[in-house]
């Protein structure tokens, strides 16, 4: 009983006024929700007409960290910052008609870290932890197992096939998800010859910086963060020039940027243009149209997370996103885009929930705005994670209950409030007088608030359950079930026509199965021979 009354007490205290309706009218009316269900069916039959073209365009968003509560609770938030309650709110991800799970684990791990994972859904194959580009054959930090045992990426494979590629990520360019796409590392940690060891160097390995610029040439597009790594140690940084924690940290003394500048000024010619940007006044003041190769470096680590970043300074992802695109789509082969909401998974291991999800909303805005400037008809996009975190939201809220609040109940074995979010494990594990924390005494709604955790942590860990992949456009019915996480690139290339999916693009008689467009070019090419 004694529960009880402090449910009815604490859910008034949630909605602040007595007898403010839970939900809108309309939805005591079963006609509501039958309409809604036979709209949606309508839709799904739609579904029956495969689209089997073939992918000119490939856009993988990649949701750092972004389990499935993270998606959930991402959308509710979506819905309030908009005025709504939000659990009835569409994230752009929610509008793709097919999704499937993921199984994350590395070859050697249950529980999976960013860089495993990344080979996986990017090389094809499945790997160790803390290893890029490398098959599982390849023992972390152990440099003489990397020779021979490199896999190379779908970024390669769209690029020999003469698309345009680009990068772009909230977290440094030579993070683990995007360095997957060009590296082979047994470290993930290698950033730049400044964070190996000299034995590694000594062997031949190669930072991940160096290789970002040397192992594909010519990325059309790099935007994220990283600056220091490209820079000789203490050479002092352009946005932060007095403080020592930003400067370079490269002892071979190469300058990269300089390098990567130099070498497209020796390519750029009357049709070809370069840019290298370190701000977002200079990134929104170039004509996507006249720029060809563009290398964004906007802060000298992981850029900051969208709740502090400075508007004048740093673009947002959608932003870069947006300007990645409209470069791309230059190219009458297409492109491939890899798109890195990357700062939700550090949210998650500071405990900072507020920001891990208003990162997962800006990262569903770029999937929105992405939608707008391609077509389903021809453009692939799927949205994924590489793995999840021990982040849960519970506690029998009421509707519309903010998704930062506390839940309309107290602890019936300390007697004190909690919030809704909590984390299995973290920094948010506190103790006050031998007691766990009350949280009516702080204020919990602030952005880097860190929910509690279960177990006390410097920081809070990966969590070991599937993923959601969402996908639509050209072949997205193949992503279904549930799969191997590395099946992921296998369905893209295949969409595509790349990589080693090639064979299903010709029909047996010659012609090609590259969608109605070219299907007709064949059509008058065969009447131009047969009559003229």
């Amino acid at each position: 009983m004694k529960g009880t009354v402090l449910l009815i007490i604490c859910s008034g205290l949630t909605w602040g006024v007595p007898g403010k309706p839970l939900f809108p009218d309309q939805e005591k009316d079963p006609s509501f929700w039958n309409k809604w269900a036979q709209s949606t069916l309508k839709n799904a039959l739609q579904l029956q007409k495969l689209n089997q073209n073939t992918a000119k365009n490939l856009i993988l968003f990649l949701g750092d960290g972004m389990g499935i509560p993270t998606v959930t609770a991402a959308r509710i938030l979506k819905g309030q910052l908009s005025g709504k309650s939000g659990e009835e709110t569409q994230l752009e991800m929610d509008k793709f008609p097919f999704v499937a799970l993921s199984k994350t684990y590395n070859t050697n791990a249950q529980v999976a870290d960013s860089a495993g994972t990344a080979t996986a859904y990017l090389c094809g194959v499945k790997a160790n932890e803390g290893t890029v580009g490398v098959n599982a054959a390849a023992t972390r930090s152990q440099c003489n197992t990397t020779q021979g045992n490199e896999v190379t990426s779908i970024l390669r494979w769209a690029k020999e096939a003469g698309k345009s590629v680009g990068i772009v990520t909230t977290t440094r360019v030579n993070h683990a998800t995007p360095s997957a796409a060009y590296a082979h590392c047994v470290d993930r940690d290698w950033y730049s010859d400044g964070e190996m060891p000299a034995e590694a160097i000594q062997a031949g390995c190669k930072d991940i910086a160096r290789q970002l610029f040397e192992n594909i040439p010519n990325i059309d597009v790099i935007m994220g963060g990283g600056r220091k790594y490209m820079f000789p140690k203490n050479q002092s940084d352009v946005e932060y020039p007095g403080d020592k924690k930003h400067f370079g940290t490269r002892k071979d003394g190469r300058n990269l940027v300089a390098e990567w500048t130099n070498r497209m000024k020796n390519k750029m010619n009357a049709r070809t243009q370069a840019f290298y940007v370190w701000n977002r006044k200079e990134l929104m003041s170039l004509n996507p149209n006249n720029v060809d190769y563009i290398l964004g470096l906007f802060e000298p680590g992981d850029l900051l997370y969208n709740l502090e970043r400075n508007p004048d300074t740093d673009p947002s992802l959608t932003e870069m996103v947006e300007v990645a695109i409209k470069i791309l789509r230059k190219n009458p082969n297409g492109f491939y885009l890899l798109v890195e909401g990357g700062r939700i998974d550090h949210g998650h291991h500071e405990g900072k929930a507020k920001q891990a999800l208003h990162e997962a909303v800006e990262m569903d805005r770029a999937i929105g705005l992405a939608g707008l400037l391609t077509n389903i008809h021809d453009t692939m996009t799927v949205v994924t994670a590489d793995h999840s975190h021990v982040f849960s939201f519970g506690g029998y809220t009421s509707r519309g209950n903010t998704i930062f609040g506390l839940a309309p109940m107290f602890s019936d074995v300390d007697q004190k409030p909690f919030t809704a979010i909590l984390y299995g494990n973290g920094p948010g594990f506190k103790v006050v007088d031998g007691l766990r924390e009350n949280v009516s005494t702080i204020d919990y709604q602030e952005n880097n608030y860190q929910a509690q955790a279960a177990v006390p942590l410097s920081m809070e860990t990966h969590g070991g359950e599937d993923v959601a992949i969402f996908s639509k456009g050209p072949m997205a019915h193949l992503l279904h079930g549930v799969h191997e996480q590395n099946y992921i690139p296998h369905v893209m290339a295949y969409a595509a026509c790349i990589g080693q999916n090639r064979d299903h693009c010709m029909s047996s008689n010659g012609a090609s199965g590259l969608g109605p467009a070219l299907a007709s070019l064949t059509a008058l090419l065969t009447l131009n021979h047969l009559f003229c």
